[in-house]
C-alpha cells in the first residue's frame, strides 16, 4: 500500500503560524523537562522506596502505574486536546496543568520522608531508626502515581504541538527534536541520580526523618523542579499556537470524550494506522525487558551480584547497577545524536525500511544479551571461574551493547510517532487522538512483561535471560510484521507534510 502524505486536508484545526527551526526546538524544550524527571524516577525511586518499608516484590506493581496511566490519561487527553478552544491553543493547556502537576507530586515523592515523621511515622532520628515508615510510604505511593499520570497528560499534547508546529520542516524533523530533547533529560537526569553529593551540597536538605541518601534524592527532584519550570516556560512562550475556533469545537460537544469514545475513535483511523499499531506492539515487547531489567541484569549476570546476598555480592550488585546507569547515559548520548539522522535516513531508506532494519538489529543485541549472560555464568563454555577469565571482555561488551541500543532506541522514539502524524495529516486532522491511541499499543506491551517477565524468568531459573531471549523473538516477529504490513509512504511526503494545515 502506497501512501503519498500531502498537506492536511478537511480545513478543520487551526492554521499554525510558521516557525524557524530554532524556535521549534525551544518550543519542545518542555519534552527535556519531563524526561529529566523520569531518568531520575528510573534511577532512584526504586532503591528508595524499599528504605520505606515496601518489600521489593511490590515495587513492580508500583510501576504499573506508568501503564495503567498511559493506557487512560493519554488517550484521552490526546482527544480533549484536539477540540480545545482555550486562548492558549489546542495543546499548551494540557501541557501547562500537567506541568504544574508533575512539580507538585515531585516535591511530594523528595519529602515524603518529612511527610511521614510529621504524620507520626516515628520520632527516632533516621540514622538510628531502620523500620517501616507506612505514612511515608503511602505519601510516597501518592507522588508517585500522581508524577505517572501527569508525565501521560503532558506526553501526548507535547507530541502532537511538534506535529501542529512542525510546517515546512515535516513530522520527521520534529520528533528528531523531540528525541534529542529526551536525550538531554536523561543524560542530566541519569548524571543527577548518579551524583551522591547533593547532601554535601545542600546540608539543609538534612533532617531527623531524612539521612544521606534521602536528602541526595530530595536535591535531585528539587532541581528537576527548577528545571522543569524553566522548560515549561520557554515551552508556553516560543509554542505559539493559533486558538482553535470556537465555533469548530462546538460542533463536536455532544461527542463523548471519555476513554470508551477513545476506543471508538478505533474504527474512524486513517488507512494503514492499525498496521502501524500492530507492528508498534511487537516492537514494545522486544524493547521493555530491556527498559525494565537493564541494570538488574547488569548487577546479577554480569557482575555476579546480588541485592539481598552476602556484603561482597551486594557490593558487586550495585557496582553492577552504576555501570549500567554509566552505560544508559551513553546510551542517552548516542540516541540524542542518532535522532538528527533518522529523517535523512527515512528521506533516502523510506521510513519502513528504517523501522524493519532497527528491529533486526533489536533482535541481534537482545540475543547478544542473553547469550552474553549465559556466557557469563557459565551456562556454555565453561562455568563461572572459567567466565571470570574473560571478565573485562564481558563487562566491556556488555557496557558497548547498552551504548549500541541508542541507536535502534531512537527510531523507536521517533519513526512510529512521524508515520502516525502523516497518516492522521492524510486523513485532515486527528494528531491528538492517533498519537494518544498509539500509545495503548506501547503500554499494553509494558503492562505484559511487567506482569509476566517474572514468571517467565523463574519457569527457567535463569535470572533476566530468558526475558531478553523472549525479546530477541519478537523483535524478529515485529521486523516480519513491518515487512508484510507498514504502509509503504512516499520518501518525499515524509519530509514535507504540512501539520500546521492538517491538525
Amino acid at each position: 500500500m502506497e501512501l503519498s502524505v500531502e498537506s492536511g486536508g478537511g480545513g478543520r484545526p487551526p492554521p499554525t503560524p510558521q516557525i524557524s527551526l530554532v524556535g521549534l526546538f525551544l518550543a519542545c524544550m518542555v519534552a527535556g523537562g519531563v524526561q529529566y524527571g523520569w531518568a531520575l524516577q528510573l534511577s532512584l525511586l526504586t532503591p528508595y522506596v524499599q528504605t520505606l518499608g515496601i518489600p521489593h516484590a511490590l515495587t513492580s506493581v508500583m510501576w504499573l502505574c506508568g501503564p495503567i496511566a498511559g493506557l487512560i490519561v493519554q488517550p484521552c487527553v490526546g482527544l480533549s486536546s484536539d477540540k480545545c478552544s482555550s486562548p492558549l491553543g489546542r495543546r499548551r493547556p494540557f501541557i501547562l496543568s500537567g506541568c504544574i502537576v508533575i512539580s507538585i507530586s515531585v516535591i511530594i515523592v523528595g519529602f515524603s520522608s518529612d511527610i511521614g515523621y510529621a504524620l507520626g511515622d516515628t520520632k527516632e532520628d533516621c540514622k538510628d531508626y531502620t523500620g517501616p515508615r507506612y505514612r511515608a510510604a503511602a505519601a510516597f505511593i501518592l507522588g508517585f502515581w500522581l508524577l505517572d499520570f501527569s508525565n501521560n497528560t503532558v506526553q501526548g499534547p507535547a507530541r502532537a504541538l511538534m506535529a501542529d508546529l512542525s510546517g515546512k520542516h515535516g513530522p520527521s524533523a520534529a520528533n528528531a527534536i523531540f528525541v534529542s530533547w529526551m536525550a538531554i533529560g536523561n543524560v542530566l537526569g541519569y548524571s543527577s541520580g548518579s551524583t551522591d553529593k547533593w547532601h554535601e551540597w545542600f546540608p539543609a536538605l538534612q533532617t531527623r526523618a531524612c539521612c544521606e541518601a534521602c536528602a541526595n534524592l530530595k536535591a535531585a527532584f528539587l532541581v528537576a523542579v527548577i528545571f522543569l519550570g524553566f522548560s515549561t516556560a520557554v515551552t508556553m512562550i516560543f509554542a505559539k499556537e493559533t486558538p482553535l475556533n470556537p465555533e469548530v469545537a462546538k460542533q463536536g460537544e455532544g461527542e463523548a470524550t471519555g476513554p470508551l469514545a477513545v476506543f471508538k475513535g478505533l474504527k474512524n483511523l486513517p488507512a494503514g494506522m492499525p498496521q502501524v499499531l500492530i507492528v508498534t506492539g511487537l516492537t514494545w515487547l522486544s524493547w521493555f525487558p530491556f527498559i525494565l531489567f537493564d541494570t538488574d541484569w547488569m548487577g546479577r549476570e554480569i557482575y555476579h551480584g546480588r541485592p539481598d546476598g552476602s556484603p561482597g555480592e551486594i557490593a558487586a550488585f550495585q557496582e553492577g547497577v552504576r555501570q549500567g546507569a554509566f552505560g544508559l547515559l551513553l546510551n542517552s548520548v548516542l540516541l540524542g545524536i542518532s535522532s538528527f539522522m533518522i529523517e535523512p535516513m527515512c528521506r533516502k531508506l523510506g521510513a519502513r525500511t528504517v523501522w524493519i532494519a532497527s528491529q533486526v538489529l533489536v533482535c541481534i543485541a537482545m540475543a547478544l544479551v542473553a547469550i552474553l549472560g549465559a556466557w557469563s555464568l557459565g551456562d556454555f563454555g565453561g562455568n563461572v571461574q572459567d567466565a571470570a577469565a574473560t571478565e573485562k571482555g564481558l563487562k566491556t561488551s556488555a557496557l558497548v551493547l547498552f551504548v549500541f541500543l541508542g541507536l535502534p532506541f531512537a527510531v523507536l522514539c521517533s519513526v512510529p510517532f512521524a508515520m502516525t502524524a502523516q497518516l492522521a495529516a492524510s486523513k485532515g486532522g486527528g494528531q491528538g487522538l492517533c498519537t494518544g491511541i498509539l500509545n495503548i499499543s506501547i503500554v499494553t506491551p509494558q503492562m505484559i512483561v511487567a506482569i509476566g517477565a517474572g514468571p517467565w524468568d523463574e519457569l527457567f531459573g535463569k535470572g533476566n535471560i530468558p526475558a531478553f531471549a523472549l525479546a530477541s523473538v519478537f523483535a524478529f516477529a515485529s521486523a516480519v510484521a513491518g515487512t508484510i504490513m507498514l504502509p509503504k509512504m512516499s520518501k518525499s511526503s515524509f519530509r514535507s507534510v504540512s501539520m500546521g494545515g492538517g491538525h
